[in-house]
């Protein structure tokens, strides 16, 4: 199973028609895209991903209780200041909010063209960017929330246990995994590498902030103010170059090995004096073995060289790391000592919800045949017209089979009638496709069912039983945390609907 990608103008429904890209603008609750086949094996519980927008400086005040100090997650920066805080959105969901001087990037629209660009690189070992704000001085970036900290906290300032070997080697792995995909994207340029731009998700798994694509439009440089960690080619030319990454990346593998800050030049006297065991974290106590630590600093070693042309590039550093990955069936927070969150249980307001929630498709079944096509303003009244026009009797005959199939519950075959009838209608109606992705969800068909179900909120943004749907399909997928924060969706906008 694949993640969702949230570049919803390039959805393509079963038939090969693309969604108008207009239904998407600047619809902050539409979830992102396609099922990715490309990603089948790469993220089984990779979160839903909201499809990138501008924000209005009033969401974001909002959604930060107005930029409270209470919510400040990290301060940073005297050149180029900044403060993050924890936000929340309209539809319950935690985000990251970067806040920027103006002075950092005065030209407002070079900022929302570089952060919509940043904003279509998605990964799951990306911290994946949202949205952003540019409203008079104000300058903000959106992301998705990482709620287990960052690298930083948890290699130099841990309180009751180190971080395991096993889970360094995986973090040097993954963010490895991060930087290639940055490259086949072209997006080879990443800004100031540490250990801070590295979090740990709500599975404790590491992802790589996308905060570090966006350079300072100001000096155009943005690089790291500590001239000791800094690429020899940037103090000399004041380039950052793609092989500049690389050195940075070494920093980091310095950081896993000793669990303390490193200056490159000593770590490689120590490499070239056979005195490695100093750049060893004491506090392992020998959990790993010695042939995966000196390839390790052997690794390290080579993102340092100063020549950039003698770096390895990220193929390398991930046909290296990956025989070093000894614990793969063991889940990160477990290696980690973390505890996770516990799955909030919503109160599910409709019946329709509950019936999803404990999984009866019966009941489902029954409530989408009572329901009919009502949730559909005009949707009933639209083809009354066309049946006095003649003009499409197919399409309404087309129409009326599926709905019979799908009353009796021949699923295969109502699945053939609405397919047809998507290709017939200008304008599929969002219960065509919800009816389609149950259809699907009962011959077994469970990612076509989840795509329906998303194509079903793209009709209608706000409509629960589009998000009920996608839980059902999710569920049925294996991703349960990604089915909860369906069913929670729902029963926000069920909530909106009552009120």
């Amino acid at each position: 199973m694949g993640c969702l990608q949230s570049k919803t103008s390039n959805v393509h429904s079963p038939e090969g028609n693309e969604i108008e890209p207009q239904l998407h603008d600047k619809s902050h609750n539409l979830y992102g895209g396609v099922v990715r086949s490309d990603y089948a094996h790469d993220c089984p519980s990779h979160p839903q991903l909201l499809t990138f927008k501008e924000f209005t400086l009033a969401e974001l005040r909002k959604a930060t209780n107005g930029f409270s100090s209470d919510l400040i997650v990290s301060e940073s920066g005297e050149k180029a200041p900044n403060v993050v805080y924890r936000g929340r959105l309209d539809a319950n969901h935690l985000v990251a909010i970067k806040r920027f001087s103006r002075q950092s990037w005065p030209d407002a629209h070079q900022f929302v063209e570089e952060a919509a660009i940043v904003g279509q690189v998605r990964h799951v070992k990306l911290v994946n960017l949202i949205g952003c704000c540019a409203e008079g001085d104000e300058r903000l970036l959106v992301a998705e929330y990482m709620q287990n900290d960052t690298l930083s906290k948890h290699l130099f300032h841990w309180d009751k246990q180190p971080l395991p070997w096993e889970m360094r080697v995986r973090i040097a792995y993954h963010i490895a995994q991060a930087l290639d995909h940055l490259s086949t994207e072209n997006r080879k340029i990443y800004h100031d590498l540490n250990a801070y731009r590295i979090l740990f998700d709500e599975e404790g798994d590491p992802r790589l902030s996308t905060f570090g694509l966006m350079k300072n439009s100001r000096d155009g440089k943005s690089y790291s103010t500590n001239l000791a960690y800094t690429p020899p080619e940037f103090c000399r030319t004041g380039r950052v170059l793609p092989e500049s990454v690389i050195y940075s990346y070494g920093t980091v593998l310095l950081d896993l090995l000793s669990g303390k800050h490193i200056p490159p030049s000593h770590a490689l006297d120590l490499i070239r004096g056979k005195n490695t065991v100093m750049l060893l974290d004491s506090s392992l106590e020998g959990q790993y073995t010695n042939e995966d630590a000196t390839k390790l600093i052997d690794l390290s070693s080579k993102c340092l060289q100063f020549e950039p042309r003698d770096r390895p590039n990220s193929k390398f550093l991930l046909n290296f790391l990956g025989p070093l990955q000894k614990q793969n069936e063991v889940a990160s927070h477990a290696l980690m000592g973390l505890q996770k969150a516990p799955v909030f249980q919503p109160t599910i307001l409709s019946p329709l919800g509950k019936a999803c929630s404990r999984m009866d498709l019966t009941a489902v079944h029954d409530i989408l045949l009572k329901t009919g096509y009502k949730d559909e303003e005009g949707a009933e009244n639209e083809l009354s017209f066309q049946e006095w026009t003649q003009q499409v009797q197919e399409m309404l005959n087309t129409k009326k089979f599926g709905d019979v199939a799908f009353r009796d519950k021949d699923f295969k075959s109502s699945v053939d009638h609405y397919t047809k009838l998507v290709t017939l209608m200008a304008v599929p109606t969002a219960t065509v496709f919800a009816r389609r992705a149950f259809s699907y969800l009962m011959i077994g068909l469970a990612e076509l069912a989840l795509r329906d179900a998303m194509q079903a909120q793209v009709c209608m943004p706000e409509w629960p039983t589009a998000f009920y749907l996608q839980a059902l399909a999710l569920s049925k997928l294996g991703m349960e945390a990604n089915a909860q924060d369906m069913l929670n969706d729902g029963a926000a906008f069920e909530v909106k609907k009552q009120r």
